[in-house]
Formats: structure tokens, C-alpha cells, sequence
């Protein structure tokens, strides 16, 4: 029996509120459970200098947590100067995701940065950051279209992604914090509403696992991303 009560490929509850904030041209609260995450997308008439004069579209990704997202404060990373290695291996994890569901021809030289603030984390932050994360870009690109300045969509499937993991010998889909945290393996899966992968990320936290139990999490993984495809595109019309 899983800490929360659901059976093993059941995901916890899911809403995604889209206009969360008044000024960015795309935003949405994503709720996973109680991890909470907003994120916003910004359109910008700019490219990084190493695409400039390309013809090509950027999309990029900037993460971070609130000091009492979790249990107890965490300083501030403004406060130390620098961002943290975790922060900067996730936001990047982020932005190259939202990048592989994206025509970058069809975007056109300017760029969108996606920026995903976790207001509240009980596990799977970087998951609900992509999938919401993917719901602001949406919301974006649906104005640059409406305003005449994108002519092809250049959002090509939903991204979204979960987490999979072995709690007490068992496969289970989308773990949540008392689960992670006890976890045998734990792996992240980032995939397109149509069933490609983009990443996987899998690690032995406890105890090794066969090909046979990474196949089982990569079939609850595509179970779960069918789900959130569904709502990403109920969510964003």
C-alpha cells in the first residue's frame, strides 16, 4: 500500500489554472498533488548571440523554490550569490525538454524564457515544472499566432513528464516526497503527447533494478504521460 492511499499507476490529483499572473503572455499554476509550481513565459525580440542572424528560435528555462516550499526555510540563492547545482541542472533539464517539442524555424529569431517558481514541493518538482512549464509556452505561442507574428504553429506535441520509481519492491507511478525520498530507484520521464521519450533519467537509490522493471516504469511512465497530455491540451485552449 503506497503512503497516499493510491493504487500503483494512479497519479495523484493534477489541476493546471492557466492566467495565474496579470503580465506575462503565457502563465499557469500547475498542482501536482501538493507540489505546487507556477510558471510563466516571457516573449522576448532576441536571440542568445550564438544563434543570432540564424533564422532560429530559442526557448530556454530558469527554476527555483520559495524558502518555505519545503519544511524548513532555505536560504535564499540570491542571498549566496550564486545558483545552486541542482537549480542549474534542473532549469536546464527543463528548457532543453520544452526545446525538443519545438519547431524552431516555424518560432522565428526571438526567444521565450520559462520560468517555473515552486511555491510549495512534495516531490516531482522538475516534472510539473516541464509539464506546466509547457502550458505557459502554449499560452505564448497562441499569441504570437493570434497577433499575425507566427504564421506555423511551431509547438509540435504536449512535453510533459513523470516520475516513476520502486517503493517497497513495487513499480509505482509519480511518486510524491514519502515515496521519493524511500525510493529503491527512482527515475524521471520526459515525453511527447504522442509517446517519444525526450529523457530519462533513472538511478538505483537503494537497491538494483533489471530490464524488466525498467520496462514496468517506462509503461507506467507513458500511462501517466497520456494523462497529462490530455489535460495539458484541455488546459491551454
Amino acid at each position: 500500500m503506497r503512503p497516499s492511499g493510491r493504487q500503483l499507476n494512479e497519479m495523484r490529483p493534477v489541476s493546471i489554472e492557466t492566467g495565474f499572473t496579470k503580465h506575462a503572455e503565457g502563465s499557469c499554476l500547475i498542482k501536482v498533488g501538493d507540489t505546487h509550481v507556477l510558471c510563466t513565459a516571457t516573449i522576448e525580440d532576441r536571440v542568445p548571440p550564438f544563434i543570432k542572424g540564424t533564422g532560429l528560435g530559442w526557448v530556454t528555462a530558469e527554476y527555483g523554490m520559495l524558502p518555505r516550499a519545503t519544511n524548513t526555510r532555505m536560504r535564499r540563492e540570491a542571498s549566496s550569490g550564486k545558483q545552486g547545482g541542482r537549480t542549474v541542472e534542473i532549469q536546464r533539464l527543463i528548457g532543453r525538454a520544452l526545446r525538443a517539442g519545438v519547431d524552431r524555424v516555424a518560432l522565428g529569431e526571438r526567444q521565450i524564457t520559462v520560468d517555473c517558481d515552486v511555491l510549495q514541493a512534495d516531490g516531482g518538482t522538475r516534472c510539473a515544472s516541464i509539464t506546466g512549464g509547457w502550458v505557459a509556452l502554449r499560452l505564448a505561442v497562441n499569441k504570437l499566432m493570434k497577433a499575425g507574428d507566427v504564421h506555423i504553429d511551431p509547438l509540435l506535441d504536449p512535453v510533459s513528464a513523470v516520475s516513476c520509481g520502486i517503493y517497497a519492491g513495487q513499480p509505482v507511478l509519480d511518486l510524491d516526497y514519502p515515496e521519493d525520498s524511500e525510493a529503491g530507484v527512482d527515475g524521471n520521464f520526459i515525453m511527447t503527447g504522442s509517446g517519444k521519450l525526450i529523457e530519462v533519467q533513472m538511478s538505483a537509490e537503494g537497491s538494483v533494478f533489471s530490464r524488466d522493471q525498467m520496462n514496468e516504469l517506462m509503461d507506467l511512465a507513458a500511462k501517466g504521460a497520456v494523462e497529462l497530455a490530455e489535460m495539458q491540451k484541455a488546459a491551454s485552449k
